[in-house]
């Protein structure tokens, strides 16, 4: 059998990197990590082939090639994903459907020939035999969440390695929290499950094997929903780290009450983790308790952003306006929140209502919603898929207006800069060993070209990048990083967000 495994493409949005990526001579950033581990579900004596949309385009002859087709798909990917089973549709190819898009309730909307709801470790041997013997159902849903312990190792060879700057791991799925907005915790569970320390360290000493150095981004939505769990596995992580000479700089997803945990965030530090996105969401307490984000509620969040940072880890922020009891004054006090923190990547949207979240159910019983197809999933459309409590044109203006001033030139190189010198990197390992590899000249000349020499904001780049040479000499290559990404976003805002 030969199976093709089918990444949809993703939009151009903030998420996507895609102006800063450029700079490195990459294509996207990361590979489908859902479809990888598929691969090493399918049977041995199988033919794999992986085309990554983002990446690379999807062929007649790949399809020609294909005797099932394998697809996973996000919400944002959806269009994409359309066009996908089209194509498979228009050459008779048998379709299956994966991953968080299939696992939103909208699964009469998918017309894949068999789709999977939820996890698969469970259901997916299942398929495989009602496949062989030509009895396989149109859906599959595990009548419960399964054990990581059945995870394999994900083929992480069947990706095109050079096209991408980070990989991706998965250690847990599943979040303790309760926030309303959020699909995790409808998808995977509020009772966090981890893999064994074995599993996280085989599938590091995978990617070692196939020659990948430098970012691993660590997916889970909290990495440290279950903190009993953790504390056993860092240690672990950071001698694992050592004995292998820093082959990686850690990226994942963290509550903010990662903060409070002095010792986890020095051995996080030991174990070479350089970057954590935080859900801080909004600044006005009666929008958090609203959210049912408490554990935000009872901390100052500008002093637990800081904490963090002073562990040598940059912090990525998500935030979100078009809560109920926002106030008139949510846009500014969302700005200078971005400011005061000094959080770089400041990833800001407009609340969206998620099927199957309870969020969706609550603004269903409201009679407010909108419906589902009204929404992208991404943040540059600048559509509603609900009925807000404030005026819909305002809200949107609002939001508009946080994007043009937090990625004006400006206060981004100024916010670098805070961050540059919060970010304490004292004790924390080398990676990789240092020095300079070819690919960074290429990409330190490519910065330089298009924001030094072509673009109009020129004199603020090269403004920011002698404050970075005098101040922070040792964190050149993140002052190159920051421009870079500012580059993006600011690429994005005069794109979609100007108007």
């Amino acid at each position: 059998m030969n199976a093709l495994l089918i990444y949809p493409e993703f939009p151009d949005t903030f998420w996507s990197f895609r102006h800063a990526l450029k700079f490195i001579g990459k294509k996207s950033a990361f590979p489908p990590l859902g479809l990888l581990t598929i691969s090493s579900m399918l049977p041995k004596a199988w033919n794999r082939r992986l085309v990554d949309m983002n990446v690379r385009p999807l062929t007649t002859a790949d399809l020609k090639w294909a005797d099932v087709v394998f697809a996973s798909a996000m919400y944002v990917q959806k269009e994409s994903l359309k066009e996908v089973i089209s194509l498979c549709k228009a050459e008779g190819k048998k379709i299956v459907m994966g991953g968080p898009y299939a696992s939103m309730g909208l699964n009469d909307a998918i017309q894949a020939d068999h789709v999977f709801v939820g996890e698969v470790e469970t259901t997916f041997p299942g398929f495989l035999d009602d496949l062989a013997h030509g009895g396989a159902k149109a859906v599959y849903q595990a009548s419960e969440r399964p054990a990581l312990s059945l995870t394999p190792i994900p083929d992480f060879a069947l990706a095109e390695l050079e096209q991408y700057s980070d990989m991706s791991v998965q250690y847990s799925r599943g979040c303790p929290f309760n926030c309303e907005f959020c699909d995790i915790i409808e998808i995977y569970g509020r009772v966090p499950r981890t893999k064994s320390n074995q599993q996280i360290l085989a599938e590091l000493d995978a990617l070692v094997r196939v020659g990948w150095r430098g970012e691993v981004f660590i997916v889970d939505d909290n990495f440290i929903g279950n903190k009993k769990n953790v504390r056993t596995l860092i240690p672990e992580l950071a001698e694992w780290s050592a004995r292998n000479h820093y082959p990686f700089a850690f990226t994942t997803e963290a509550s903010v009450n990662l903060a409070d945990d002095d010792e986890l965030l020095e051995q996080m530090r030991t174990a070479g983790f350089r970057q954590v996105f935080i859900g801080i969401e909004t600044p006005v307490t009666e929008s958090l308790k609203e959210a049912q984000k408490g554990q935000n509620t009872r901390r100052d969040l500008i002093d637990s952003v800081r904490h963090v940072q002073s562990y040598g880890m940059e912090v990525l922020g998500g935030f979100i306006v078009g809560f109920d009891n926002d106030p008139d004054d949510i846009y500014e006090r969302q700005i200078n929140f971005i400011r005061e923190s000094a959080i770089p990547v400041a990833m800001v949207g407009l609340l969206a209502a998620i099927p199957d979240t309870q969020l969706w159910r609550r603004l269903e019983r409201e009679g407010r919603l909108m419906g589902v197809e009204e929404h992208s999933g991404s943040n540059t459309d600048c559509v509603l898929n609900f009925v807000p409590k404030m005026d819909a044109d305002r809200l949107i203006e609002g939001y508009k207006s946080i994007i043009r001033n937090i990625y004006s030139p400006g206060e981004y190189y100024q916010r670098s800069l805070d961050s540059l010198g919060r970010v304490a990197r004292e004790g924390a390992p080398r990676i990789g060993g240092g020095g300079l590899k070819k690919e960074d000249i290429f990409a330190f000349a490519r910065i330089v070209f298009a924001l030094g020499v072509r673009d109009r904001s020129r004199g603020e780049f090269w403004s920011f990048m002698r404050q970075v040479v005098s101040q922070h000499r040792d964190k050149i290559d993140d002052g190159l990083m920051f421009a870079a990404l500012g580059y993006h976003f600011r690429k994005l805002t005069e794109a979609y967000l100007c108007s």
